[in-house]
């Protein structure tokens, strides 16, 4: 392989080595910052988000219920044995309508009445499941809780009860009301979540069970049908933050939680990486195409410029830098070569040596500057007047040599009398020396049993007879 090629494939493995390694680097450093990032700022602020809409949607229905619970129409109604329930029928309505709540209700102690902004519901039984949270409220420690139900008397869909206990003025407890409100605002924030921002949203009771999560998404009922994260359910159904990882379906999933005392339930937050890692992904593959075309493109250019510079070298080589025709050296190996041939396909061929007459006497007379025009304006000559098969070389100094290919000799003397003739009447070097340059010239034919050296001998004798007759001439040893 030639040494050049070498250079550039060792070039072209550097560049695309240290390209792809680079490109790999950013990759991986893209990928520990994303993850970074979502854990310590996305999922984090996230949770919060949630947790703050939360509160913003129960603060009002909170105060709304408190409200309630406090008012002493309410309390002397129920203390007045209930008279007249179109009185609190249109209370609770009118609340309801005003701050816009799903529904608002009063239960009475006494007499077990359960009364919507509609009037009378039904009577509070033990023994009725759906009426079970009235009976459970009513002994615990706290005067309010807030709740998540279905209820069929209001809806068949989730509803979140702000309850509030009701007291006389010697604080015993006469009753409990509320208002409720459908939620659905927190499914389409939990679809948002997820759309976009790729985040998987659930809540968790006390016994793992997913209360709330986005219709139609998780359908898994309780934390112990997942089995990748069942085994830290003790550790998610504390009131501790969590921040953990685990795998499902070979994908790294991050999880943070946190627990929401108004609600006594537990938001979870999850986030598969891989939804975050796909514009990372994206991005080197863009480029590791970019460095492997900007890699392609230098290599190009890189052989365009060694192969230009490399042809200028073998140029500059093979070529008298000065008249641009090719130097003694070539001239040689070329010869040398056709000589060969010649000999072995019987054809002939004619070398002609030829010295520009009284050279010195034109550099000591205009300079070497004028000296060189010259030499450049007979190589001109000689070059646009022989065949393209014919060799021209710069034999040194003044001097000139031509080797005519499969030329017969007669014509081989023809064109060097052209070649004599066309120097001798040139303007161009008649202006340079003030007066006509001529040239001596020797030419001889190739025999048999020559080599190169006795065909050059020959050339050379016959051009130095021409300079002993002379000048100006063309002489001839065969």
């Amino acid at each position: 392989m030639n040494s050049k090629y070498k250079i550039v494939i060792l070039i072209s493995l550097l560049l695309i080595t240290l390209s792809i390694s680079i490109t790999f680097i950013n990759y991986f450093v893209s990928l520990n910052s994303t993850e970074k990032h979502l854990k310590t700022q996305s999922l984090p602020l996230s949770l919060d988000n949630i947790y703050t809409e939360i509160q913003k949607h129960i603060i009002e229905p909170y105060l709304v219920s408190s409200m309630m619970a406090n008012d002493t129409f309410v309390q002397d109604w129920i203390l007045n044995d209930e008279v007249n329930n179109h009185k609190i029928k249109e209370y609770l309505d009118a609340v309801k309508n005003k701050y816009a709540m799903f529904a608002t209700f009063l239960v009475s102690e006494k007499s077990g009445n359960y009364y919507t902004q509609d009037g009378l519901l039904e009577k509070i039984e033990k023994e009725n499941p759906n009426n079970s949270w009235y009976f459970k409220f009513k002994h615990i420690q706290e005067s309010h809780e807030i709740n998540l139900d279905f209820n069929k008397n209001l809806s068949n869909s989730l509803i979140m009860f702000i309850n509030y206990k009701i007291f006389d003025k010697k604080y015993s407890y006469i009753g409990a009301t509320g208002v409720a409100l459908k939620i659905s605002y927190i499914n389409d924030m939990l679809k948002t979540f997820r759309q976009k921002y790729h985040f998987r949203v659930y809540f968790l009771d006390e016994k793992g069970d997913i209360v709330l999560s986005e219709r139609d998404i998780i359908h898994e009922k309780n934390i112990d049908e997942l089995p990748n994260l069942r085994k830290y359910k003790n550790e998610i159904i504390s009131k501790e933050p969590l921040n953990l990882e685990y795998e499902n379906n070979n994908k790294k999933i991050l999880l943070n939680t946190k627990y929401i005392p108004e609600l006594n339930l537990y938001l979870l937050v999850e986030a598969n990486l891989d939804d975050f890692i796909t514009d990372v992904k994206d991005i080197f593959y863009i480029n590791l195409f970019v460095s492997l075309f900007f890699t392609f493109f230098v290599t190009v250019i890189i052989i365009y410029v060694i192969r230009k510079y490399n042809k200028k070298l073998e140029h500059l080589a093979d070529n008298d830098l000065l008249t641009n025709v090719n130097n003694r050296r070539v001239f040689n190996s070329k010869l040398e070569h056709s000589i060969l041939i010649h000999q072995r396909h019987n054809q002939s061929m004619n070398l002609l040596f030829l010295d520009i007459d009284n050279f010195k006497d034109i550099n000591d007379k205009f300079g070497h500057a004028t000296g060189d025009k010259a030499l450049i304006r007979i190589a001109s000559i000689l070059k646009n007047n022989i065949r393209k098969s014919d060799l021209l070389a710069r034999w040194g100094g003044e001097e000139f040599v031509i080797a005519y290919v499969n030329s017969s000799f007669e014509d081989s003397l023809i064109a060097t009398e052209k070649l004599k003739n066309l120097i001798e009447n040139d303007y161009i070097l008649k202006e340079l020396n003030q007066s006509i340059i001529t040239a001596s010239f020797g030419l001889t034919a190739l025999k048999n049993d020559d080599n190169m050296d006795d065909l050059i001998n020959r050339a050379d004798m016959a051009m130095y007879e021409s300079k002993n007759n002379g000048k100006n001439k063309i002489s001839i040893i065969n």
